[in-house]
């Protein structure tokens, strides 16, 4: 996202939070009051605009606030444990090819930053800033503030209506139309930003990020699939610890922005810890390790787009495909065929046919994971061998190989040509010249 573009999102998510904020006070509220300033008017909007301060402020730190970077001058402790256990098995720290640095445990490069977010949790255009460690607190109070200020919102708005319909108080045209304008944006806003809540709540009371999330998810699908045994999630402390590392440790201070505990570098896990000697998230044992880049490597085409050398196949060309199936299976288990349909007179009376033997050491060889699900590939995916051939020549190996099968086919062999009868010439002679000759005969 260019710099432009983020701040016209920033642009736009302050003018709405103004726009049901303020419109439904001055064009709503205020004439609702008959435009007199009095103690009850007083007693429902102060609450109000005091949910849409500490809203906006903390709005503008999620926008203003660095969430944390790595010092360019920052390497691992090799020599201490807590903090580092992700990486025991190994003893390797993590590494970002992209920033050419050490990462620090939760640490994950974002792209549109283009940098190695602390604690990134992801990047958010409507903040046109990213979600890490020093800044993820006052993201969460955004979200919170946002849907109590929309619920009372909501809540002003509706007694309004209902006021209206009781006491015979009909709002005015301008009135009417911010009303509807009003519930046209804060419902939606409410809902959207409600469901998003919910679910970074969820995270907070876990001490995961999004990202952590959705390793969390696949950890859990290579466990039920058998691949690894299951293994905790380190940063779990428990929910008040998990909510005290983001928002602090004092709950009167936790709806009030602070600044979060910790430096980023460093997390502590949680006690008990039976993952030790694993790393987090653990790596699916049969996923493909590409080997490292050769940076003497010189990349040419070939003088032919084919392989053929001594006009053979490949024979280290096997393709998955060639696996036969349990239809396959079931056919070969009826016995022979015939080189006939039912339907030909000369079914049953010829030779069949044995079927091919299936090879069932071959396949069990060629798939290597019994336990698993089968991963079937697109016939032809590995590619064809071709060598050049005449069509001549392969039309007439292919009649020959046709007509010299046994029963497959009755060939048609001509009688001899016959002596020409008596009569055979007049026949080349045409009808006119006959019946000419026939007239002088007469």
């Amino acid at each position: 996202m260019g710099r432009l573009t983020g701040r016209l999102f920033v642009l736009f998510t302050t003018c709405l939070i103004s726009f049901i904020a303020y419109s439904s006070q001055i064009f709503v509220i205020w004439p609702w009051y008959g435009r007199v300033l009095s103690v009850e008017l007083l007693e429902l909007l102060i609450p109000f605009n005091i949910l849409v301060g500490l809203l906006l402020w903390n709005y503008r730190l999620c926008v203003m606030t660095d969430p944390g970077g790595v010092p360019s001058t920052w390497r691992p402790d090799m020599n201490d444990d807590d903090g580092y256990e992700v990486k025991k098995l190994t003893r390797g720290p993590r590494y970002c090819r992209s920033c050419e640095n050490y990462k620090p445990p939760r640490a994950h490069h974002c792209r549109q930053c283009k940098r190695c977010v602390l604690r990134m949790d992801h990047h958010c255009p409507w903040v046109n800033n990213c979600v890490g460690h020093f800044n993820y607190g006052h993201f969460i109070r955004f979200l919170f503030y946002v849907d109590v200020a929309c619920t009372y919102h909501l809540v002003m708005l509706t007694k309004r209506v209902l006021n209206s319909t009781t006491y015979w108080d009909e709002p005015s045209g301008r009135e009417l139309i911010f009303i509807v304008l009003n519930y046209a944006t804060c419902i939606p806003v409410l809902l959207a930003v409600g469901i998003f809540s919910l679910y970074h709540f969820y995270s907070l009371m876990g001490n995961s990020t999004t990202i952590e999330g959705w390793e969390k998810d696949k950890v859990a699908t290579l466990v039920r699939r058998g691949r690894i045994r299951e293994i905790k999630f380190p940063y779990n402390l428990g929910v008040r610890r998990n909510i005290d590392s983001v928002l602090g440790p004092s709950p009167l201070m936790w709806c009030c922005p602070t600044v979060p505990p910790g430096n980023g570098l460093k997390y502590p896990l949680a006690d008990g810890d039976d993952s030790a000697g694993e790393e987090w998230p653990p790596k699916d044992p049969d996923a493909y390790i590409y080997p490292d880049e050769d940076p003497n490597h010189n990349f040419q085409l070939p003088s032919s787009p084919w392989t053929y050398e001594n006009g053979t196949l490949n024979p280290d060309l096997h393709p998955t495909s060639t696996r036969r199936r349990r239809s396959a299976q079931a056919k070969a288990a009826e016995g022979p065929y015939a080189a006939v349909p039912p339907y030909h007179p000369a079914y049953g009376r010829q030779e069949s046919h044995q079927t091919y033997p299936l090879d069932s050491e071959s396949d069990e060889e060629e798939y290597e994971h019994p336990g698993r699900q089968r991963e079937f590939v697109r016939r032809g995916s590995e590619g064809y061998e071709v060598r050049p051939i005449d069509r001549e020549d392969l039309l007439r190996r292919y009649i020959e190989d046709r007509t010299t099968e046994p029963g497959r086919y009755q060939l048609y062999v001509p009688d001899p040509p016959s002596e020409p009868e008596s009569g055979a010439e007049e026949e080349h002679i045409p009808l006119a010249e006959k019946v000419e000759m026939w007239r002088t005969r007469s």
